[in-house]
């Protein structure tokens, strides 16, 4: 199977050719084998002791399993902490590899049978592994790590109570233990607090896209840290109890955009202070300075005007835009649209930053030209 190519062009001709070799088990070879080859990129760094290319998954597994650099950044977490792990939730045994990769002990459990046995070929007969229902506690003394279902029938689940299991009845069944929990980088933090969860918030992203935001227990968390925002590319990691010593002043040379997890976090502030920023607008979590942040890409302002849409065409007109990036905080205008309403002609790649500044009476929509970093 691995000789086949699967492409949209050879794949009708390459299913028939495994139909013709393997019969009735032609469609579940292929599907396996496409999985696979899914699975090289978004778990090939896990560091697992079978290689992914051997790994059995479902389709829905597979877009549930947490990549690979988020979950051997929590795995690195844990083994820190130095704690026995219980993965009540191991599906096809993800976290359960990073983990064993940075050498912590830990168990698996799994109420979904078919795939506890996937987990078990994916892992290797040493895996400790059982057959368990999350809510119901099997193991005593070790931290617990649980990653309710955000998925079911091909549709993302918002609501809190929508998980599987409900993340309200997970933080009862371990109430006092220690406990890790994956949850939606969308998650209303308001609605945490009247769950009765005390912890850390830690907002992960990966590849310039916010994975996911993770629950770490008093007992794991950071003392003073309640929401920590991890940028797993460039290895930084800000915290609620870093400085937030962060000025409000007119636009520098530079924009910056923060990053998604730090936006996320609420931790724009921190982020600004670290890096000597400020904000254009303390409500708005664009930053500005002189000098770029190290490997963060920034623009360059070149311009900067009253956002209306004649005059940014000519300025655009004027600075020989040619492909356009458009970004915007605070004011309703949609990128894409604004974009082709611009109807850029020329060589030159641009970026237009779209922001209020001000507010109520004094609030004012702003734009500005810049050349991006990179």
């Amino acid at each position: 199977m691995g000789r086949l190519e699967l492409t949209d062009a050879t794949r009708v001709a390459d299913i028939a050719a495994a139909r013709a070799r393997f019969g009735d088990r032609a469609a579940v070879l292929v599907e396996t084998t496409l999985l696979r080859r899914r699975a090289a990129e978004k778990l090939g760094g896990l560091g697992a002791e079978i290689p992914v290319s051997d790994w059995l998954f479902t389709d829905e597994a597979l877009q549930q399993a947490t990549a690979a650099p988020v979950a051997v950044h929590r795995a690195g977490r844990l083994a820190e902490a130095g704690v026995v792990v219980h993965d009540a939730t191991c599906s096809i045994g993800t976290e359960l590899a990073a983990l064993r990769g940075r050498g912590v002990r830990a168990v698996g459990s799994d109420l979904d049978a078919v795939r506890l046995a996937m987990a078990r070929h994916n892992l290797g007969e040493a895996a400790a592994l059982c057959r368990a229902d999350a809510l119901a506690p099997v193991t005593r003394g070790a931290a617990v790590l649980v990653d309710p279902a955000r998925r079911g029938g091909g549709r993302r689940r918002f609501r809190l109570d929508d998980y599987r299991p409900a993340l309200g009845a997970v933080l009862d069944a371990y109430r006092g233990r220690d406990i890790v929990v994956k949850c939606s980088p969308g998650i209303d933090f308001a609605e945490l607090g009247r769950l009765g969860f005390a912890g850390e918030i830690e907002v992960t992203s990966h590849r310039g896209s916010v994975r996911e935001a993770c629950l770490w227990s008093a007992g794991l968390a950071q003392p003073d840290v309640r929401r920590r925002a991890s940028v797993l590319d460039r290895g930084e990691q800000i915290t609620d109890a870093d400085p937030d010593d962060c000025p409000v002043r007119p636009a520098g040379r530079w924009i910056v955009d923060p990053d998604g997890a730090v936006v996320r976090a609420g931790l724009v502030r921190h982020y600004g202070a670290r890096h000597g920023l400020w904000q254009l607008d303390p409500d708005i979590a664009y930053l500005s300075g002189d000098a770029l942040p190290p490997a963060v890409r920034g623009f360059e302002v070149l311009e900067q005007l009253a956002f209306d849409e004649r005059r940014l065409r000519q300025a655009l007109s004027a600075l020989d835009c040619g492909s356009l990036e458009v970004l915007v905080r605070g004011v309703r205008v949609d990128p894409d649209a604004l974009r082709r309403r611009m109807r850029p002609r020329g060589g030159r790649p641009l970026s237009v930053v779209i922001t209020r500044i001000g507010s109520r009476a004094a609030a004012r929509a702003t734009a500005f030209v810049c050349r991006p970093s990179r």
